[in-house]
């Protein structure tokens, strides 16, 4: 069984930063084994692509609606994953999920609502 739990989410103004963690666990679950990253969704949408990372870290990738703005970062030896979100904006609002995929492996978190207000 392998355990994707999310933290960090809130209530904040445009403007604002947040940082997003989510944190592995599971008997067998080798973290450094998996590629890692965010989606989010808003309700009657389809979950949609934020970032993702490499297994080592060195490779990464945005969606364009936050380049720039986001970091994503891991740290194979604590087993998380980091989501770094700086100068939000309304349309960030979202429940914001974390994914870790490896060959024929797909596990979700339960997410974490994320609130930007104007």
């Amino acid at each position: 069984q392998v355990h994707l739990v999310e933290s960090g989410g809130g209530l904040v103004q445009a403007g604002d930063s947040l940082r997003l963690s989510c944190a592995a666990s599971g008997r067998t679950f080798i973290f450094s084994s998996y590629a890692m990253g965010w989606f989010r969704q808003t309700p009657g949408k389809e979950r949609e692509f934020v970032a993702a990372i490499s297994t080592s870290g060195g490779r990464t990738a945005y969606a364009d609606s936050v380049k720039g703005r986001f970091t994503i970062s891991r740290d194979n030896a604590k087993n998380t994953v980091y989501l770094q979100m700086d100068s939000l904006r309304p349309e960030d609002t979202a429940v914001y999920y974390c994914n870790a995929v490896s060959v024929g492996r797909d596990y979700w978190g339960q997410g974490t609502q994320v609130t930007v207000s104007s």
